[in-house]
């Protein structure tokens, strides 16, 4: 039985303040720590009291044994609209497409939106032991130690099914290293060439060392109000034209070869009243190349099987073709725990706020976000997706 209707739709929802704590390799500060300084940077670009905002979505690996709502008496907090998303790569567009609802209906007027982690010496072997019931179970006692293995499962499986290539793959890698050295806050300071790409040691067949982000500890945040809000507070502001989600798609599939944006995709361009042609630059979620190729699959830059004949037809750096991750991304900024999932969305407001200094794609009026996360042994569970657009 099919009860579904037409997805209400996001006008009069806009995103504002995009902030970005720098990254730091390590960290011995907590993930709350993080969050902090987040929010403070938050009320220093709205000019009102962090206690102003009524909205509060949060998304970390690294601050238990807290939850959400002990972030509240934390930072003193009041509420009235409280998300906590443990979600990874795919909760920054998830807490967007949360907090539009909330605004839209006033269960609150400001939500701020804020991802943040640690890296402490152990932290991420931490994460991963603890990362799932799955994990604990069935692959780190095995010596499947975390994403790498399971990655590259799915890398090669999706090489065998599609003849893409480690040049395929390392294309993507260079062109957001070139994006990087013009990100002041990426922890990646040094050029990549194609051939340093394919040389380097080998970390899990057939990933190598730079087809792998780097751990770190950092925060992303943004805020989502209404319009008359935002022009109340005099703040800059982005429009929300289009957002979806999806979680568990085509779990039949032996092995992950698409995710869930094939599924909402007609819905997320016809809801914004464009095409993919149509976007100015696009961020997708790149935990590893692998799964950016698929992205351009899934959300119809080009069918499926094609992401690497795509690939060699485009240059993705910011003054090229098809403006990619256009701050590094995470294989080249850093991978900031679940910020990962907030990196292309702050990134994106600044692009069509025209404030993204050296990275800034010329005359950018509409982008793409995408979201991937909460990877098993042979999938990621979740996918999302957004556009956003100049006001």
């Amino acid at each position: 039985m099919n009860l579904s209707k037409a997805r209400q739709g996001y006008n009069g929802v806009v995103l504002a303040v995009p902030v970005t704590v720098p990254y730091e390799r390590y960290s011995i500060e907590t993930a709350h720590w993080w969050i902090g300084k987040a929010l403070r940077a938050l009320a220093e670009g709205t000019g009102i009291s962090h206690r102003d905002f009524d909205g509060f979505s949060v998304s970390s690996f690294t601050m238990g044994p807290d939850s959400a709502i002990a972030l509240t008496q934390h930072f003193g907090l009041s509420p009235r609209h409280l998300d906590h998303v443990p979600m990874g790569g795919a909760a920054g567009i998830v807490s967007i497409r949360r907090a539009a609802r909330a605004v839209q209906a006033g269960d609150a007027d400001i939500v701020a939106c804020v991802a943040a982690d640690t890296n402490q010496v152990d932290t991420f072997r931490k994460t991963l032991a603890n990362f799932s019931r799955f994990a604990q179970d069935a692959s780190y006692p095995y010596g499947a130690g975390g994403p790498n293995a399971s990655f590259a499962l799915i890398a090669r499986h999706y090489m065998d099914a599609y003849g893409a290539t480690r040049e395929d793959f390392g294309k993507l890698c260079v062109a957001q290293r070139d994006n990087a050295l013009k990100n002041p806050h990426a922890l990646m300071k040094k050029p990549l060439t194609l051939d340093q790409y394919l040389s380097s040691k080998p970390i899990a067949e057939p990933f190598h060392l730079f087809d792998c982000v780097m751990p770190c500890a950092g925060a992303e945040a943004f805020l989502v109000l209404r319009e008359e809000t935002a022009k109340a507070l005099d703040l800059p502001f982005v429009r929300l034209l289009s957002a979806i989600e999806r979680h568990n798609a085509f779990p039949d599939d032996p092995i992950q070869v698409r995710g869930g944006w094939v599924l909402d995709r007609d819905e997320l361009y016809a809801m914004a009243g464009a095409k993919p042609d149509d976007m100015d630059f696009v961020q997708t979620y790149d935990d590893y190349a692998v799964i950016s190729m698929m992205q351009f699959e899934d959300l119809g830059f080009c069918k499926k099987g094609e992401g690497p004949d795509f690939v060699r037809a485009n240059t993705f750096t910011i003054d090229g073709s098809m403006p990619h991750n256009t701050s590094g991304g995470q294989l080249s900024a850093g991978q900031a725990g679940a910020a990962g999932g907030h990196l292309g969305i702050t990134e994106a407001i600044r692009q069509l706020l025209g404030t993204a200094g050296a990275t800034q794609v010329k005359e950018a009026q509409l982008g793409l976000v995408s979201g991937f996360g909460m990877i098993n042994y042979d999938r990621g569970l979740a996918s999302a997706a957004a556009i956003l657009a100049r006001a």
